[in-house]
């Protein structure tokens, strides 16, 4: 067990990314502020340099890169003019760029004006770019953010944290208090799923009965066979639980980097891309493969001996499977990689397990070997039609950018337009009307045509969806598509009757549920949130729930991933109850920290009421698909707000 335990770490060396590694500024900078006038401010930068590095004078443009830049996420700001520079320059022939530049071999000053349209800030966040180097090196500093006072400026009236929201003394004492643990289960079963699925594919199926009969002909006696077999698959089933080590160091870091992986646009649209890849892969465009130096390394160290060469031969599984099994893991891990680091290991060990655990019972059972079907063309069917369902994830992605920014070009009807035709692909493609380069004729055998029924049930099931009738609601599978509010019918007859939350306006919410004399539901919620819009559409319009919400409560939906900017007066950095400094700069942000540092967490959706004094009625709710335990949970919350009156 200890071999096992040095191996095991000797894998997380290799595999453990620096995530968990800030990058270092090598000049440290001081700014302060000068007020010249009315809106009118002087910026001035100081650094005392850093030893055997020059920095570029900041009014230099060198073959389109800019030495310095000042940047401001508003536009408002405005820059006025050149830096003015303070310190010994010196003129220097480069050999990056084969010209005279200037650069600062110790301390410098840089100042520059701006003028701020509108309120000042008492304020104002900004970020300074700058390149150094010396010699043949060439390098963009770390970018330097800072956060400067501006005399006269207005204070920020961005409220965190409510003293008055105590979860851990609500008045009544119903709801969640938390999701640790509540779909880890559900994930591991995914990646079990997933894994079961990468088994099938021609990476890994014929795999399966080469290596365990090398283990039971190669080993001394049939029990050392057997064990060296489960060995080989422990060792697959702790690489892929490895691969997530590195976001369990992020996880303690900063949580909500999770949540902001779901509902990034950039990330969203570069996860778009990686699938429309993953289905080219699949449809035999090319392979997708790691670099053969990992291969031929661990393939190298694979004839050694007991345990490492089990070892390494389980690397090179996981290695030169990459091509079938990358796409399918990528295609899980992103898909929970808004749930934090604990989902991403129960997925990543679920799918390890499933690729792992055939090796060991087919080694203890030698004699299942023959029934395994032959290795044939059905493998390559399989990877098509995973190929289409890459296609029909990456549309999921281009959606989710799409409502973030509501650009308007991805509505639910156009989703589920391009779904139908995907399915309608998928079942030209298996009976044998659309052909790929690798396959024959196909045989219609009972498993083909079950599948035939079932992609043609689901293209089917969609049609309605492009309708503006209650036949739209696609409950089954409710969350994927895009909301019904955001429809390409202005008034679509799903939405029309609904509950209307006010939308990102807290404090408008409280005074109207002052005045209405009405608990306030708090809707933390998403863009981008799958089980929101689940929410909304199932359980949201069940009949009492849509009653107590419409009648009983005043609700409003805080969307964490709105990346509409605060006004400046409304920019803070805030220290957090953990001690940690974030930049409050959009709507989005300023959900995400009042969500955390009030109801401590950072995951969609998350329901709370609360009186007109901010005072927590209950614990907080988290997705509940069961329409009558939610409803359960806003009586307890009215009841609540009764014996408060009393």
């Amino acid at each position: 067990m200890r071999k096992i335990f040095s191996l095991l770490l000797l894998l997380v060396s290799f595999l453990s990314p620096v995530l968990s590694q800030e990058p270092v500024a090598v000049y440290k900078w001081e700014v302060s502020s000068k007020k010249i006038s009315d809106g009118v401010y002087e910026l001035i930068f100081k650094t005392n340099g850093a030893a055997n590095w020059q920095l570029y004078s900041p009014n230099q443009e060198i073959d389109g890169i800019k030495m310095a830049e000042l940047v401001f996420a508003d536009s408002s700001v405005v820059i006025d003019g050149r830096f003015a520079e303070e310190g010994t320059v010196s003129k220097i022939n480069s050999p990056v760029f084969s010209r005279e530049v200037t650069v600062y071999e110790k301390a410098a000053v840089w100042k520059v004006v701006i003028k701020i349209n509108g309120k000042v800030p008492a304020q104002l966040q900004g970020t300074l770019n700058s390149f150094y180097g010396k010699g043949d090196a060439f390098n963009n500093d770390v970018p330097f953010t800072f956060n400067v006072k501006l005399e006269g400026g207005v204070e920020a009236d961005t409220t965190i944290k409510v003293p008055a929201i105590d979860l851990k003394n609500p008045v009544n004492d119903c709801g969640d208090g938390d999701t640790k643990g509540k779909s880890i289960m559900v994930i591991f079963l995914l990646g079990l799923l997933g894994g079961f699925v990468a088994l099938l594919t021609p990476c890994v199926f014929p795999m399966i009965p080469v290596t365990v009969t090398f283990f039971t002909k190669k080993s001394q006696d049939k029990k050392k066979g057997m064990y060296n077999a489960v060995l080989y698959g422990l060792f697959i089933f702790l690489i892929y639980v490895a691969i997530t080590i590195p976001f369990h160091v992020v996880d303690s870091t900063k949580s909500e980097v999770f949540n902001n992986i779901s509902t990034n646009v950039w990330l969203n649209l570069v996860f778009f891309v990686v699938f429309v890849v993953f289905a080219l892969s699949f449809f035999g465009l090319f392979e997708l493969t790691l670099p053969s130096g990992f291969a031929n390394k661990a393939d190298s160290k694979a004839g050694l001996g007991n345990i490492a060469g089990i070892f390494f031969m389980a690397v090179t599984l996981a290695i030169v499977s990459f091509s079938c099994t990358g796409p399918i893991l990528g295609t899980l891990l992103a898909g929970v990689a808004d749930q934090g680091a604990w989902p991403l290991t129960a997925g990543a060990a679920g799918f390890g397990v499933a690729l792992g655990l055939p090796f060991a019972l087919f080694a203890m059972f030698p004699n299942w070997l023959q029934r395994l079907p032959k290795s044939g063309g059905w493998m390559t069917t399989v990877k098509v039609v995973l190929g289409f369902i890459e296609l029909a994830l990456a549309v999921k992605f281009l959606a989710n950018a799409d409502n973030v920014e509501q650009w308007g070009i991805m509505k639910r009807e156009v989703f589920v337009a391009l779904w139908i035709i995907i399915g309608i692909l998928i079942v030209l493609y298996l009976w044998g009307i659309i052909p790929f380069k690798k396959n024959k004729r196909p045989d219609f055998t009972f498993t083909r045509i079950a599948f035939i029924a079932v992609f043609s049930f689901i293209t089917l099931y969609l049609i309605p969806g492009l309708t503006n009738t209650k036949w739209a609601a696609l409950k089954l599978l409710s969350g994927f598509p895009p909301p019904v509010s955001y429809s390409i019918y202005p008034d679509h007859v799903l939405h029309k009757n609904g509950v209307k939350p006010l939308v990102n306006d807290y404090e408008a919410a409280l005074a109207k549920a002052k005045a209405e004399n009405k608990p306030l539901l708090i809707d933390f919620t998403g863009w981008a949130c799958v089980n929101c819009r689940r929410m909304e559409e199932k359980v949201w319009t069940d009949n009492l729930v849509d009653s107590l919400m419409r009648k009983e409560f005043v609700v409003v939906s805080l969307y964490v991933d709105e990346r509409t900017k605060l006004p400046l007066t409304e920019r803070i950095t805030y220290t957090t109850s953990a001690g940690q400094e974030e930049s409050i700069i959009t709507v989005g942000d300023k959900w995400t920290a009042f969500q955390k540092e009030n109801f401590g967490a950072v995951s969609q959706p998350q329901y709370a009421i609360i009186n007109a004094d901010q005072k927590a009625l209950t614990l907080s709710k988290f997705y509940t698909p069961d329409a009558d335990e939610f409803a359960e949970w806003l009586q307890c919350g009215l009841d609540a707000h009764r014996k408060q009156k009393q």
